[in-house]
């Protein structure tokens, strides 16, 4: 499997953890007293988060788009969404 592949899937899964539990887990923390949702999502959402920043880092030297756009990429994980529109231009690319 291509490095550019598993990166769009690492992308789309950060994206979707970081809105499940911003939206989802959050929520349900501060509505219900209820922290079972946050620390359940929480670990693969850091696991995915730490994943992305490498394979970004990892594909900046191998990869001119990501070297011209590095910066963007690397904050597209800390915005909701931003990983989606990140997955999406790569998916156009290739």
């Amino acid at each position: 499997m291509k490095m550019l592949t598993v990166f769009r899937l690492i992308a789309f899964f950060e994206g979707l953890s970081y809105i499940l539990l911003l939206f989802v887990g959050v929520p349900l923390k501060y509505l219900n007293d209820d922290v079972t949702l946050v620390k359940t999502l929480g670990m693969p959402h850091g696991f995915l988060f730490m994943a992305y920043i490498a394979f970004v880092i990892v594909l900046c030297f191998d990869h001119p788009w990501f070297k011209k756009h590095f910066i963007l990429i690397s904050l597209a994980s800390i915005i909701p969404f931003g990983t989606f529109i990140v997955e999406f231009k790569l998916r156009k690319l290739n």
